[in-house]
């Protein structure tokens, strides 16, 4: 029975596995990289570029106290929060899809990365702009509007990493 397991998991991890399997670690690879995004936003918005409000919702839900930086700068303070966030996620992803998701080859190593962060690089400019027009236009809270950021990465990424980056 644990040998059935661990070929089973062999099989599941390796790049041969089927597309249901593929979707499922390519979620699971996007989720760590989200959560590392996630992390360094917060981390960032909090003690190097202030972008949190009194009312947003990390603030109340930690209990925090939150320094004002004004809507206009509490935006692009979010964007740069966003940029230091991709910058570690998208280290982290690479590795992730590299190892378990996707079969590598189609490109040699160091145009894979380049390609890869350029895809992530044009989901983060959408992104930013549908956060950054949240936030100063609609006066959306910080975590609602990176959210919108989150989800519009997710759906470019995933597109553009499996048609042009790898091999599927």
């Amino acid at each position: 029975m644990f040998d059935t397991l661990a070929k089973s998991a062999k099989k599941f991890l390796s790049h041969e596995a089927s597309p249901f399997a593929q979707f499922i670690k390519y979620a699971a690879a996007g989720g760590i990289a989200t959560g590392v995004h996630i992390l360094v936003f917060f981390l960032a918005g909090w003690f190097l570029f202030p972008c949190l409000t009194q009312d947003d919702l990390v603030v109340k839900l930690f209990g925090l106290t939150a320094p004002d930086a004004g809507t206009a700068n509490r935006a692009l303070n979010a964007s740069l929060c966003s940029t230091l966030g991709f910058l570690f996620s998208n280290a982290v992803c690479y590795l992730l899809n590299r190892l378990f998701v996707f079969t590598p080859g189609r490109h040699k190593w160091y145009v894979e990365i380049l390609l890869f962060y350029a895809a992530s690089g044009a989901s983060l400019v959408f992104g930013t702009l549908i956060q950054t027009t949240l936030i100063q236009y609609f006066g959306i809270q910080t975590t609602l509007a990176f959210a919108s950021n989150i989800f519009t990465a997710l759906l470019i990424n995933y597109a553009a990493r499996k048609f042009f980056v790898f091999k599927g």
